[in-house]
């Protein structure tokens, strides 16, 4: 790509040394090494982009430069869990979620083996990148491999607990990461439970069910509204697969309508997920669901996406009043 930094570029570098948000991957790796656990990690050519050249320093023996080959790199993996190791494989989520797939399916699932895939740079975080490298169909095409679970943290220290949380966890794992810039939800250290979904508050008019980068501002859309008087529920669904159905059947029975927001297509991801709850237990509760409305993705910086997408403090507010409005509208 014309203009874009080479992986092994000093600016490039420089640049990631600077975002200390990439660390949490490595950092958590390094503790369960460090506490005697098998852990391998690999990266295809992005050791810079995810943060892992940290733990590639701490342990060298145990991290695998698999160069561009993704599909090689998964495969790979699915054989060193064959021997007794866990193996962490990362790349941008574009290339893993998707042109990974069929590897995914048959080496990682099929086979059952404890790999735990990294995909970073979800969504749109991408940016200029463009639709090559964005991911906003990899929760739908992740969630309907079979025994793949499915995990998508809010933040930083939230991924960290994360992968701490999977020591025990029998099924590979998909995990959805952004790029590493996300302001923080969660302090280090804060419990978290595969499976089990954060209820920041709850909301007798609309609860918002978010996963990944949209948590932070749906919070705070929530805080504004209720500061105006309304009942506006968060409800953080980090795992998507299993999903908690108890948490959105909670939501369904204290509020009058809900809403998803993702960093995602709204079809086949958080969005279908809760939609597919409510309709197996015959809820009568409203949905909207909000992401990317089925269309390839703008080229623009970051912020400028959330914004246009209304993925932002401001746009979810404003689609949590469009929400709010159906309760009049029945």
């Amino acid at each position: 790509m014309s203009g874009a930094l080479s992986e092994n570029s000093w600016q490039y570098r420089a640049l990631n040394a600077a975002n200390p948000g990439l660390n949490h991957l490595s950092d958590a790796l390094i503790d369960l090494a460090d506490a005697g656990l098998p852990i391998l990690a690999g990266s295809a050519d992005l050791q810079y982009s995810n943060g892992l050249n940290k733990f590639a320093r701490h342990y060298p023996e145990r991290y695998i430069q698999f160069g561009i080959s993704e599909q090689n790199m998964v495969t790979a993996a699915a054989g060193l869990a064959t021997t007794d190791h866990v193996p962490f494989v990362a790349t941008f989520a574009s290339f893993l979620g998707l042109l990974c797939c069929e590897q995914i399916r048959m080496d990682v699932a099929y086979c059952a083996q404890p790999v735990r895939l990294i995909g970073h740079h979800t969504g749109i975080s991408l940016g200029f990148y463009g639709t090559s490298h964005h991911a906003t169909e990899d929760i739908a095409t992740m969630r309907a491999i079979a025994d793949l679970t499915v995990i998508s943290p809010a933040d930083g220290p939230q991924l960290q607990a994360a992968i701490k949380a999977s020591v025990d966890w029998p099924e590979p794992i998909y995990f959805r990461i952004g790029r590493g810039r996300e302001p923080d939800v969660y302090p280090l250290g804060a419990p978290f439970r595969i499976g089990q979904a954060i209820e920041h508050m709850t909301g007798e008019e609309l609860t918002i069910i978010a996963c990944g980068l949209p948590v932070h501002p749906a919070l705070e859309a929530a805080r504004r509204l209720n500061g105006e008087g309304r009942s506006v529920g968060v409800i953080d669904m980090a795992t998507i697969k299993p999903l908690d159905r108890e948490a959105v059947l909670r939501a369904a029975g204290r509020s009058k309508v809900i809403m998803t927001a993702e960093e995602h297509n709204v079809l086949g991801g958080l969005g279908s997920a809760v939609a597919e709850v409510l309709a197996d237990e015959g809820c009568g509760v409203p949905l909207l669901r909000h992401g990317i409305y089925d269309e390839y993705s703008l080229i623009a910086p970051p912020t400028h996406l959330y914004k246009h997408y209304k993925l932002d403090a401001d746009g979810l507010e404003e689609m949590a009043r469009v929400a709010l409005g159906r309760i009049r509208a029945r």
